[in-house]
């Protein structure tokens, strides 16, 4: 068995040489098949192809020491082989190939965009100049006011620089001012400037010169003084109608009406002092269209109630919408008189309401003055009552007036 491999193996150490002549004249493909070498033959005549296969690499012809295919053998030479002799593009000058590569990007003669972004295109060795003397976005400082613009924009402040001079409008003999000081010039110094009378408000329309406004001012007294009066007239109108306006969106139009009544001590002390000492609230609406209300209050009563209980009475006021409304006024009306206890749970309000008798003269559409006394209760509530409970407290009462809303009708 070892003589045997021994055996095989000097055959394959000492081939046959038919074996090796049939070996030799074998057809193969270049080794560069895949490089696009299209050759192929005897594999005897592959060395001989080799020797002029332009795409086997072989040393470079500047013995730059690199392996390159005879094929890229020129691009080589021409374009990247450190040895090779190239000029610059921008300057001309000639360069080795390494020394070419470090001088690209730095020769001042390559065109270059501004730094300022201008979109201009300069030699890169003129490239301050450019930013310092030409590039239209370098700041350059106004000669009016000195602020500093970008000088595509200068000329646009120009147009309305404060300290550009300017000429006076009326061509007046002054010179040329600057833009700001103009309005004071017109308005104060111009002698040709058209200026209008300082009563132009009250409906003077004079306008002339200066001289000739001063002579109109002497000699139009009495008719700026008219002028005034009547501007005055007119204003005081508009400022009754505004007050006017403004009450009727103030006034209350709920139906409801709760009323503070303050210094209660000193109301009532009045009261005692002097007869009929009466107090009415602020008038009320029962809706926005509806009958027009005020409460009365007699601190010290009046007619069955007089020095011994508070009276409280309702008064039909001639209202804006009365001609729209039926009469006589027919709803339920309540007067509540609030207990004002710290603890709201044992508050004990005093409650008292009447439904008005239409033929009552009371309760008719009110004539432009209202009657002298409403409806209500003389003896409401009596003195005694008033300390039993906190009806009044911190010299306050608030006493509450409503009427009916589901019997309201409005228009």
């Amino acid at each position: 068995m070892f003589k045997y491999l021994l055996c095989k193996l000097k055959k394959k150490i000492y081939p046959d040489p038919e074996s090796e002549k049939a070996i030799m004249g074998s057809v193969v493909y270049c080794i560069h098949h895949k490089e696009g070498c299209q050759w192929s033959d005897e594999l005897r005549k592959l060395k001989a192809h080799l020797n002029t296969c332009k795409y086997d690499a072989i040393l470079c012809a500047a013995q730059c020491g690199a392996m390159i295919p005879r094929v890229l053998m020129q691009d080589h030479l021409r374009y990247t082989c450190p040895r090779r002799r190239a000029h610059c593009d921008h300057c001309g000058k000639e360069f080795s190939g390494s020394a070419l590569e470090e001088h690209q990007g730095n020769c001042g003669h390559e065109p270059v965009y501004c730094e300022n972004k201008c979109g201009a295109k300069v030699q890169r060795r003129h490239t301050q100049q450019h930013m310092q003397q030409h590039c239209s976005k370098r700041l350059v400082a106004c000669r009016h006011c000195a602020q500093r613009y970008t000088q595509d924009t200068l000329s646009a402040h120009g147009a309305t620089c404060a300290r550009a001079p300017v000429p006076c409008p009326q061509r007046c003999a002054a010179a040329p001012m600057p833009r700001d000081e103009l309005d004071s010039h017109l308005r104060e110094h111009c002698a040709a400037a058209g200026m209008a009378c300082a009563f132009r408000d009250a409906g003077c329309r004079f306008k002339g010169t200066r001289q000739a406004l001063d002579r109109h001012v002497e000699e139009s007294c009495q008719q700026h003084l008219a002028l005034v009066s009547a501007l005055a007239t007119r204003q005081a109108r508009a400022l009754d109608a505004l007050r006017s306006a403004v009450a009727r969106l103030s006034v209350n139009c709920s139906g409801a009406l709760v009323w503070r009544i303050t210094d209660w001590a000193a109301k009532m002390a009045d009261a005692k002092c002097k007869d009929g000492v009466e107090l009415v609230s602020p008038a009320f609406y029962t809706s926005q269209y509806g009958y027009k209300l005020q409460a009365s209050l007699f601190l010290n009563g009046n007619g069955a109630g007089e020095a011994s209980h508070i009276s409280v009475y309702i008064k039909i006021l001639p209202g804006e919408y009365d001609a729209l409304l039926r009469w006589p006024f027919a709803h339920t009306v309540s007067f509540t008189l609030f207990d004002q206890s710290s603890s709201p749970d044992r508050a004990c309000n005093i409650v008292e309401s009447f439904v008005p008798d239409p033929t009552w003269k009371n309760f008719q559409r009110p004539s432009k003055e209202p009657d002298a006394l409403g409806f209500g209760f003389p003896r409401f509530v009596s003195h005694e009552m008033l300390k039993k409970r906190n009806f009044v407290k911190d010299d306050v009462m608030f006493l509450r007036v409503k009427v009916d809303p589901s019997k309201i009708v409005a228009v």
